[in-house]
């Protein structure tokens, strides 16, 4: 019986949180289906130690650390061509196309203008919304060293001058 609990207490886990990590793991540099299949394996990497991540302090930042573990394990081995496809899928529709691709790639261009380290802490915190501590936990390092990081990154994208320009834009837009 205590096979079914952690079956069921697993898939609401996923069920809960498979879109945000999904969306962590873009924001960390990979594309969308790169970032569902690292998602993927560190779900199943999860399964597997169900038992000892439920009983972690904190799961979300056992299974972050887990994401980021696999990403960067897949960047030291991974071809990185380009993959031809024959049919491209559809983008989902939205209000102002042109807009939303404006605000991606800005936001895109300017993580990927960050280290790794950089990044990953400012994901972690920003869009993951996990507390300094846990980043610390996830990424294995001193919470001085997520503070000094942050704040780094933090600098560096207020001196970008894409995204100066694109919150000067949308601010003028919303007038």
């Amino acid at each position: 019986m205590k096979h079914d609990e952690d079956d069921a207490d697993y898939v609401a886990f996923v069920d809960a949180r498979y879109a945000r990590l999904v969306r962590a793991a873009v924001l960390l540099g990979c594309a969308r289906t790169d970032a569902e299949d690292a998602v993927q394996d560190a779900l199943v990497r999860c399964y597997g130690a169900w038992p000892r991540v439920s009983a972690a302090d904190d799961r979300d930042a056992y299974v972050y650390r887990v994401l980021v573990n696999g990403i960067t394990r897949s960047r030291r081995r991974r071809w990185r061509g380009e993959v031809p496809h024959r049919d491209l899928p559809e983008p989902p529709p939205t209000s102002d196309p042109a807009a939303d691709v404006a605000l991606s790639q800005s936001i895109r261009a300017s993580l990927a203008r960050l280290g790794a380290e950089q990044r990953q802490v400012l994901v972690l915190r920003y869009f993951a919304d996990l507390s300094e501590a846990q980043i610390a936990t996830v990424l294995g390092i001193a919470p001085g060293t997520v503070k000094s990081r942050a704040s780094r990154a933090i600098a560096l994208l207020s001196a970008d001058a894409s995204l100066n320009a694109l919150v000067t834009r949308t601010h003028e837009e919303d007038r």
